[in-house]
């Protein structure tokens, strides 16, 4: 099968278990959100994928093959991370020219127009970057490598608005380019909410919504109006989370509204962000293991 799988991985460090039995299958030329509170498992699980940690149970494979020791795979697998694994005394150029040896091959052309875009001098040592900035060295790799599968473990880490706005319009431009897949894991999901087309959301160490984005928005509801009515409507329905508004009650719905169910006057239906979806699914998956 075609494809970055991830099939029935458990991870535990000590006595806490990270991540329970996931599975999920990454395609081809896709820009996947990873979404998931702080310490849910979201970098263990773009570590797994690059061989930096392994599983207690399960298995990865790329296009059918294990990438643990699988130096072919590992080769079309790039992660961005939050780990300083560069030597500090090394030049930005001899980084990249490393990178290019392992990954065969880089856009260096591109590279060096992403440097002088964020004004970034590639003659640096990394040591002498801020966080910011190596943030910005590393999403320029993870732009101009030549790898199949750019895994970005919060990739504006460090970034102002600006530079964060610049990095998502050139993910935008180089996928339209060249399509690979992008796995970005960011808790920003307001700004990602537009870039991502696919997001795979953690939650007390499991998988629980792998969705296309836009199949997601279509059954995303907030339903107000007073408490009676809205409580009538939204029966049967799968309510993730209710708000008092006011003398309003607003219930927040992720379900496939019935056709024939009538709308009343007094109550509305607006689009629910794909950020409150996130923080009602995940409260609620975290208020169940937690009782």
């Amino acid at each position: 099968m075609n494809g970055l799988k991830i099939s029935h991985l458990s991870v535990k460090f000590k006595k806490k278990e990270v991540l329970q039995d996931i599975s999920v299958t990454f395609q081809p030329q896709t820009i996947y959100g990873l979404l998931g509170r702080n310490g849910i498992g979201k970098t263990t699980l773009l570590s797994l994928i690059a061989n930096r940690i392994f599983a207690q149970d399960g298995e990865i494979t790329l296009d059918g093959h294990s990438v643990v020791d699988n130096d072919l795979a590992l080769q079309r697998i790039y992660v961005m991370g939050e780990r300083n694994l560069y030597p500090k005394n090394l030049k930005l150029v001899t980084i990249l020219a490393d990178t290019a040896g392992f990954y065969g091959g880089l856009d260096q052309a591109y590279a060096e127009r992403l440097a002088q875009k964020f004004g970034l001098d590639l003659e640096q040592k990394y040591g002498q970057l801020s966080t910011g900035y190596r943030s910005i060295f590393k999403d320029i790799i993870a732009l101009t490598v030549t790898a199949d599968y750019i895994l970005l473990d919060e990739p504006v880490l460090g970034l102002d608005a600006n530079h964060r706005d610049m990095f998502y319009q050139e993910l935008i431009d180089t996928y339209a380019k060249k399509p690979r897949t992008f796995i970005m894991s960011t808790h920003l999901i307001e700004e990602v909410a537009n870039i991502i087309t696919h997001a795979v959301i953690l939650s007390a160490g499991k998988v629980i919504l792998d969705e296309e984005v836009d199949e997601m928005m279509t059954k995303s509801y907030l339903v107000t109006g007073p408490e009676k009515e809205v409580t009538a409507y939204v029966e049967g329905l799968n309510v993730i989370g209710k708000e008092q508004l006011g003398r309003m009650t607003g219930y927040y719905v992720y379900d496939d509204l019935p056709e024939m169910r009538i709308l009343p006057d007094t109550v509305y239906l607006e689009k629910m962000p794909l950020e409150k979806l996130f923080i009602y699914l995940t409260q609620q998956t975290t208020e169940r293991k937690e009782g």
